[in-house]
């Protein structure tokens, strides 16, 4: 057995000399040791040292500054995770797997868990249905997590060294996400929890990661890793007591207690860690992602909502529906996608399109323990009113402080905007009905961005259950925070 700590204490002597050569190191060590039982040792010390590998195979100290802002906007999934997925589909099926049986099984397999998704029902992944998820969904999911990242970057907060746990890492999609948008000298010690059949396709897309993403995957369930409901949490050797980033990637609604293993999963977060969830844009996915931020980040909890919705009233807890997403640039279709999609047979009236999906449109929170949000922003009432209280004030004008929630909802007419204070009980839109250079910093703001409204109308829209605050020629909105 190779002497670790003497492998560790010459790689912590050279890293400030020049880069780590396994078999420099290997002649260090009392007794000899063979070059490549040096570079497992330090690939699985690594982590700890801060040290990344190179293509050459040296090791070289990972830098000690953040993770910069990649300017994640992709076009595509990227090719070789499109070759990749189709490589498992040949193995499976053939040459021909869009077609014939194996097509219609695929393409059933697609349409049941769409189906499954908009009516809550549970999800149930045998092989068939993990290669179908794949093909739907990977290409959207892959694309997700990067824009939920830049709300942490853009405050300094995903280090270049970092502990992931992934619950319900499904085929992969947002692992392979997290792997691109990470500069090339960062470190992932990548953890993934899933259970179903989905695992064996994320080992295979796992595969085209880079030397330094070095994942585990768990084949159990959420509760038996994180020890709820009596069950002793996963301590194996290689998995971290604590974790810098937990994501659940469109899976809160696949949870019988989404709520519980969130606040599990915080408790294996380290203290300046974050917890990323996000879920497609449906009205049933949102909503119930955001009953489970609301359930989680509570006065008592001590946990803050980082993003989007903050809650811009401390002492207040939001209670409307919650029925926000954003939405990003659409990719283009893979070609996995498309040629399962024009091997679907049709009647002259059926539309082409079933099984593209290509819209990047998704529901997220981002928690964390510390209790930092992306903006530290307030609201006061010597300055403006309490959405709660907006039944008092209809056919007033007030102030208001919000966070845009939405992109614009209107079919082209008066543009109309989600927002929130973290005190509403039902839903307020922003209607505007004639822009002005007063008021148009709400049109150019970001969604989750924070504006200040000044002299907003406040009417209530019995047909929407909800209450409109008019923009117009007499109101100002400014930008308070992009």
């Amino acid at each position: 057995m190779i002497d670790r700590a003497a492998v560790r204490n010459n790689a912590n002597y050279l890293r400030n000399v020049r880069p780590i050569d396994p078999e420099e190191i290997a002649e260090y060590i009392e007794g000899g040791a063979h070059p490549a039982v040096v570079r497992e040792t330090l690939r699985e010390e690594a982590f700890d040292l801060r040290l990344r590998e190179r293509e050459d195979g040296a090791f070289e100290p990972v830098p000690e500054e953040p993770v910069p802002a990649p300017g994640w906007a992709p076009t595509a999934l990227p090719e070789n995770y499109s070759f990749a997925l189709e490589d498992l589909l040949v193995r499976e099926f053939g040459a021909n797997w869009h077609r014939g049986e194996s097509g219609d099984e695929l393409r059933e397999a697609v349409r049941r868990l769409k189906d499954d998704y908009l009516y809550g029902n549970d999800v149930a992944y045998d092989r068939v249905a993990a290669l179908g998820y794949a093909i739907y969904h990977l290409p959207a999911y892959y694309a997700t997590i990067g824009y939920v990242l830049d709300d942490l970057v853009e405050n300094a907060l995903l280090d270049r060294t970092l502990r992931v746990l992934d619950v319900g890492a499904g085929v992969g999609g947002p692992a392979l996400g997290l792997h691109d948008y990470l500069p090339d000298d960062a470190v992932v010690d990548y953890h993934a929890v899933e259970p179903s059949a989905a695992a064996d396709v994320l080992d295979q897309m796992l595969d085209e990661t880079g030397r330094n993403f070095r994942p585990t995957i768990h084949e159990e369930t959420a509760e038996s890793f994180l020890g709820i409901e009596g069950r002793t949490a996963t301590r194996s050797d290689d998995t971290p007591d604590e974790f810098d980033l937990v994501v659940f990637g469109n899976v809160l609604s696949e949870l019988d207690d989404p709520a519980g293993v969130v606040e599990a999963s915080i408790d294996r977060l380290a203290d300046d860690g974050s917890v990323v969830a996000f879920a497609p844009a449906d009205r049933n996915t949102a909503m119930g992602l955001r009953e489970v931020e609301r359930a989680v980040a509570t006065p008592e909890s001590g946990v803050s909502v980082y993003a989007p919705a903050l809650r811009l009233w401390p002492d207040a807890t939001p209670s409307d529906g919650g029925w926000s997403f954003d939405v990003a640039e659409d990719l283009e279709v893979p070609p996995f996608q498309r040629r399962l999609d024009e091997a679907a047979e049709r009647g002259s009236a059926d539309e082409p399109g079933e099984f593209v999906n290509v819209d990047v449109q998704f529901a997220y929170a981002i928690l964390r323990p510390d209790g930092k949000r992306r903006v530290d922003v307030r609201a006061s009432d010597g300055r403006c009113a309490r959405m709660a209280d907006s039944e008092g004030h209809v056919t007033d004008r007030v102030n208001y402080l919000a966070v845009k929630l939405s992109h614009d909802l209107s079919d082209g007419d008066n543009a109309l905007y989600l927002v929130g204070d973290g005190s509403q009980t039902v839903d307020h839109y922003l209607v505007c009905t004639r822009e002005t250079v007063l008021n148009d910093d709400l049109r150019a703001a970001d969604y989750g961005s924070v504006v200040f409204v000044e002299n907003g109308l406040v009417l209530w829209n019995d047909d929407e259950g909800a209450y409109n605050v008019v923009v117009d020629d007499e109101t100002v909105v400014d930008l308070v925070a992009p």
